[in-house]
């Protein structure tokens, strides 16, 4: 706040007060005056001289003011000067009051003395005008509004008082309003706004005003509100046509709902009393109304009749325009309508169908149905002219006075089973009319589509001794025929397995394709079955297809290990004699059995049964050979009985026990056996006998071709691995044949053939390996296990095995191990 420019203007203020002290000193009451906000310090006048106090005895008179905590003044105690103590507020200290007097007491001691002190706290302008609203709307009707109306508006206060409140109000320039200003009798301001001209809101509005209050400081202070008028709308102004006479020619024939003119009305009022309907007033003929609509909204004129030129060629309809005020205005005007005549007779087409559901294989040129074409017009408004819908097997033929509807092309109804021809009559008139007629047509299906099964070949599994009624699998086809030549009929190509009919092993559901063991099956008789399912749909003639299913049987451990040498009783007692001379690894016998099962339930391994009374033989775990662990000179007993287990490697295990009788003797004439006493020493020849010969048959013949494949494919690649007893062909260069089969061939220590697995490797492998190896549990000469060879010549086997998550059946695990 500046204070000095102020302190000029109240230096007669000072002057006075000390005309006021002496007539205080005589009145007991000291009147001094001070502007608010003045700096503390600031004297206000000397209250010891004014006293009439000494300035020697100033000190000692100890000259104070009470109440003693006021904050605003302060006596100087060393010469007796009034001063300013603290900031003065006078708004906070006397409000809006005209007048602000503090008062004080002044205490001198020594004689004791009491002077009351009258300050007036002077006014500065250190405050602007302020509206309690900012922003105040008025509303006015354009119709009531006349000029020299009044409004009242909002005052602004000011805490300054006298010169410094507010003084005057201002409006900014318009030519609507005015201000008017009233003083009232407590010296306040009531500002007024007048309404100058007459107000149009058609022609503005809103009024935006700004009223500005301004107080007489010195600078002066001012305020500002913002006073929004806003003209309300009353209906004073009637709808008006752009014309008065409107004149239009249309054709005849337009078609219904065809608008033919759109009437434009304006109000310059706002809302619903600018809001315009259209209607007919009386003056419009009746048959005018009928042929003619008018939309009251838009003002759309468009036809609800045929306009027919023969029948009437003019037409004036008067229209009448109406707001939605109160009271309502309205306007009018005349529409006329001049009909010019045109071709205004379309030809008339039918179509009278021969045959509407067509056969897929009909003929080129068979005739579908005739179209029937008249035009009640003539010369060239009557000629016709008679066209297709593109792009479909048909065509137009004019046969006489009249037209067919012929096939021009072959029809499929797998491809396309419905046909919408659209035929389409012209005349060539000027402009041409013209006619249309939509003809639908259905292909109806022939039997001409064999039904495809969805996979090429399927596989299944099934494990031996499952029960009759096991589901193998699901065959499926499709037909693209549709109704009863798409029914299908499932069932199996009866064919010999065995010399036993495949019905007997297996029997599928006529209509949803299941397939379904009729027996339990037995892995050591057979373990692949080919059934050929044919599928036929009901059409007639009745078309057909096949597919092949392979059914792999799963071998389970259902069979123990049997006895095949030496020769023993039906009790498996063999009877063996050793002298007594004979020393640490005699041979005492050689077990050879078989086990009738494949994989690792055909594994065999022999455990001699309570070893320990028995110390003086052992049994080769993999070879079943019986020798003795020490001499026999200083044995007692002359008869040894050992009890030894032959096992499978099974889940769970099978096993057979033979009882070997060993006598001791002092003189034994040992023989050993030759390669014919397996067959002479044992049992008359059985089946079982006939099918170790096919066995060993087979198994030199698969070696001699495998041995040839790995010869020519290495000698083409000239890469020998020696160090696994192999040579390793990469999976790019894998042939058909190894494609499907990696046989591993396992041999003895003296180079003689063990055993042969062949493993079925799927499609897509990374590489095929054929290979020999010598197992690290094989540690003798011989092997005593003779299993059945068998070799589907299939692709892809066991896939679906694999994928029932069983590690039995995983195409990789799958064997059939050949041991001799």
């Amino acid at each position: 706040m500046d204070i000095r420019s102020y302190m000029k203007n109240w230096k007669w203020q000072v002057l006075c007060s000390f005309l006021l002290c002496s007539w205080g000193w005589v009145s007991g009451q000291l009147r001094y005056s001070i502007v608010e906000e003045s700096d503390p310090g600031t004297v206000v006048g000397n209250v010891a001289q004014d006293l009439g106090i000494r300035h020697s005895e100033v000190s000692h008179r100890r000259l104070h003011l009470k109440p003693a905590d006021n904050k605003y003044f302060i006596i100087k105690k060393e010469n007796g000067v009034l001063m300013v103590r603290g900031r003065i507020d006078r708004e906070s200290l006397c409000d809006s009051k005209s007048r602000c007097l503090l008062y004080l007491e002044a205490v001198a001691e020594n004689p004791s003395e009491i002077a009351n002190l009258e300050i007036e706290i002077l006014d500065i302008n250190d405050n602007s005008p302020i509206f309690s609203v900012t922003d105040q709307n008025i509303n006015i009707s354009e119709l009531f509004a006349s000029p020299g109306a009044r409004f009242a508006l909002e005052i602004a206060e000011d805490l300054d008082v006298g010169v410094n409140g507010v003084s005057q109000y201002t409006l900014n320039t318009n030519p609507y309003f005015s201000l008017s200003v009233k003083n009232r009798k407590d010296g306040t301001l009531i500002p007024q706004l007048i309404l100058e001209k007459v107000l149009d809101r058609e022609e503005k509005q809103e009024h935006n005003l700004i009223l500005t209050a301004i107080d007489g400081g010195e600078p002066a202070r001012s305020g500002t509100c913002r006073i929004t008028i806003v003209v309300i709308d009353v209906n004073d102004n009637p709808p008006v046509f752009n014309q008065s006479i409107y004149k239009v020619s249309i054709r005849e024939n337009l078609p219904l709902k065809t608008v033919i003119l759109t009437l434009n009305a304006t109000d310059q009022d706002d809302g619903a009393n600018g809001e315009i309907q259209f209607s007919f007033d009386g003056h419009t003929s009746k048959s005018a109304r009928q042929i003619f609509g008018l939309n009251k909204h838009t003002g759309d004129i468009f036809v609800t009749e045929l306009v027919d030129y023969e029948e009437l060629n003019f037409y004036e309809l008067s229209i009448r325009a109406a707001d939605n005020g109160s009271p309502e205005l309205e306007g009018n005007c005349i529409v006329q309508l001049e009909i010019e005549d045109v071709n205004d007779n379309a030809p008339d087409i039918t179509f009278s169908s021969t045959l509407y559901n067509i056969p897929e294989n009909a003929p080129l040129e068979t005739v579908l149905g005739f179209i029937n074409v008249r035009d009640k017009d003539s010369g060239k408004n009557g000629e016709i002219k008679l066209d297709l819908s593109p792009n479909v097997p048909f065509k137009i033929k004019q046969m006489k006075k009249r037209y067919a509807l012929v096939t021009d092309g072959n029809l499929d109804r797998e491809e396309t089973s419905q046909y919408t021809i659209e035929l389409t009559a012209s005349d060539l008139g000027s402009p041409p009319l013209y006619s249309k007629t939509s003809v639908t047509l259905s292909v109806s299906d022939l039997n001409d589509n064999a039904p495809v099964f969805t996979q090429s070949t399927y596989n299944a599994f099934i494990t031996e001794n499952s029960d009759p009624g096991t589901l193998l699998c699901t065959v499926s086809a499709t037909d693209l025929d549709e109704g009863v030549n798409s029914n299908l009929v499932y069932s199996i190509v009866e064919s010999q397995i065995d010399g036993s009919s495949v019905s007997s092993f297996v029997y599928i559901h006529s209509s949803d394709g299941n397939i379904y063991a009729q027996r339990s099956f037995d892995y050591e008789h057979i373990q692949v079955l080919q059934v050929t399912i044919k599928v036929e749909d009901s059409g007639s003639p009745q078309l057909s297809s096949t597919v092949s299913i392979f059914i792999f049987i799963l071998d389970t451990n259902d069979n123990p290990p049997t006895l095949l040498y030496p020769e023993h009783s039906e009790d498996l007692i063999v009877q063996e004699r050793i002298p007594k001379s004979t020393s640490a690894g005699y041979l005492v016998t050689k077990l050879s059995a078989v086990d009738l099962d494949s994989g690792h339930n055909a594994w065999l391994f022999f455990t001699l049964i309570d070893p320990i009374n028995y110390s003086s033989f052992q049994v080769s775990k993999n070879t079943g050979e019986v020798r003795t662990v020490r001499g026999l000179q200083e044995m007692e007993n002359m008869e040894q009985q050992l009890v030894i287990s032959i096992s499978d490697q099974g889940n769970p295990p099978l096993s057979t026990t033979v009882t070997v009788l060993v006598s001791i003797a002092d003189e034994v004439v040992v023989e050993r056996p030759k390669s014919g006493d397996f067959l002479t020493n044992s049992k008359p020849p059985s089946d079982m006998t006939l099918y170790l010969i096919i066995s060993l048959v087979a198994i030199s013949l698969v070696s001699l071709v495998t041995f040839m494949i790995l010869l020519v494919k290495c000698l083409r690649k000239d890469s020998y691995d020696y160090s696994s007893s192999c040579c390793f062909l990469g999976g790019s260069q894998s042939k058909p044949y190894t494609d499907q089969y990696q046989p591993a061939l396992y041999l003895n220590t003296d180079g003689t053939l063990k055993y042969m697995e062949v493993r079925m490797v799927p499609p897509g492998s990374q590489g095929q390996n054929y290979q020999t190896n010598l197992p690290p549990a094989l540690e003798q000469q011989d092997f005593s296990i003779v299993q059945p060879l068998h070799f589907p010549q299939l692709k892809d086997i066991y896939q679906e095995a694999a994928s029932e998550g069983d590690s039995s059946n995983d195409p990789n695990n799958v064997s059939y191990n050949i041991i001799v």
